[in-house]
């Protein structure tokens, strides 16, 4: 055992290239702030007249971004670093990587669930969401400002015969009627919800990447630092660009400090790990037991909040339960299903250099 603990004391780091290094701090930094912030700047400023397509490239192309970063760049290096020889004899014997993951993704749809149930009730009280004054209407209140429904009903219930076209124009009625009251909260408050959780999970693991990045060494015989900084670098700027991309599309009545305050929040955390690894590259490395229980246990976790976020918030409720999705025409649903197919690719990608 004594032979197997030396594979994971690795030597102390020197402080090499700290110009370097702190100058990468603000390279992130503004690289994040960004790429973050452009979405939601340009989202509530009329003047800048952005397509509509940009956004949703931004959107769906980072959704695919989230879902590869949690299976490639933090669920596996989790397997590797919580399962070596150095490590106690319970993380030898079972796959805790995947059991802290699971255990991540389980509390975080209990929370989430009551986070939902609580923020509706918050957010009708602010008088953002409707309150159920929408869901009942006289006969006489709905034909008089609801003429369509009228015609609606003709079409479908009047023409015992009716042709292909009948069927077709009731159709494009039924597809444009306003959202009831309780459809509209829940996608409010569900998106909402799904966006704090979304922040949750990158803020969480970018504090590790920032850890990762300065205690990594750079010297004639580990050029490591090298290939790790570029890499996250596009990592940072493909994340924040879809986390802005969600942050920009959260309701007007929000505000537009809060969605700010989230980019921030996530443009400052790996330079605060960066800041932390600097200050302690005297006395920690990352290949001895604790920096493998630290970054192992928090790849984990941070797996799998990305997994639950990834696929419900993101893919099942832009895709699966999203109406406007199943009568958009099938061009526009496949453009979308490749742009988050073309974000999860570069992603993983980017995986085999870090």
């Amino acid at each position: 055992m004594a032979d197997e603990e030396e594979v994971c004391v690795g030597a102390k780091n020197e402080v090499d290239h700290m110009g370097t290094r702190i100058g990468a701090l603000f390279v992130i930094l503004v690289t994040s702030a960004l790429f973050t912030l452009f979405p939601i700047v340009t989202k509530r400023i009329p003047r800048l007249t952005i397509p509509n397509f940009i956004y949703d490239f931004a959107r769906y192309f980072g959704s695919g971004v989230i879902i590869a970063t949690a299976f490639i760049h933090l669920l596996e290096p989790a397997a590797d670093e919580l399962s070596q020889p150095c490590l106690s004899d319970a993380f030898q014997n079972y796959p805790l990587a995947y059991g802290f993951a699971l255990i991540a993704l389980f509390v975080l749809f209990i929370v989430e669930f009551f986070s939902y149930r609580l923020g509706t009730i918050y957010l009708r009280k602010r008088g953002i969401l409707a309150g159920g004054e929408h869901h009942h209407h006289a006969a006489g209140h709905d034909a008089a400002n609801h003429p369509e429904e009228t015609i609606a009903s003709e079409v479908q219930y009047n023409d015992e015969e009716a042709t292909d076209k009948d069927i077709k124009l009731n159709q494009d009625i039924e597809a444009s009627k306003p959202e009831s009251g309780f459809s509209k909260e829940s996608s409010i408050a569900t998106e909402v919800v799904g966006v704090f959780v979304l922040e949750l999970g990158v803020v969480f693991h970018s504090v590790i990447i920032g850890l990762t990045l300065a205690t990594s060494e750079w010297n004639g015989d580990d050029d490591e630092f090298v290939v790790l900084f570029p890499v996250i670098v596009f990592h940072q700027l493909f994340e924040g660009l879809g986390l802005g991309s969600r942050l920009a599309f959260l309701p007007a009545q929000l505000g537009t400090f809060l969605p700010c305050l989230l980019a921030l929040a996530y443009s400052i955390c790996t330079p605060i790990g960066m800041a932390i690894g600097l200050g302690l590259r005297h006395t920690y490395t990352s290949d001895t037991p604790t920096g493998y229980y630290v970054t192992g246990v928090f790849d984990s976790v941070s797996a799998g909040i990305l997994i639950y976020t990834g696929l419900v918030e993101l893919l099942a409720h832009d895709f699966v339960f999203n109406q406007k999705m199943h009568r958009a025409p099938m061009w526009k649903v496949f453009i979308n299903i490749v742009e988050v197919c073309v974000g999860a690719g570069i992603m993983a990608l980017l995986g085999r250099w870090a």
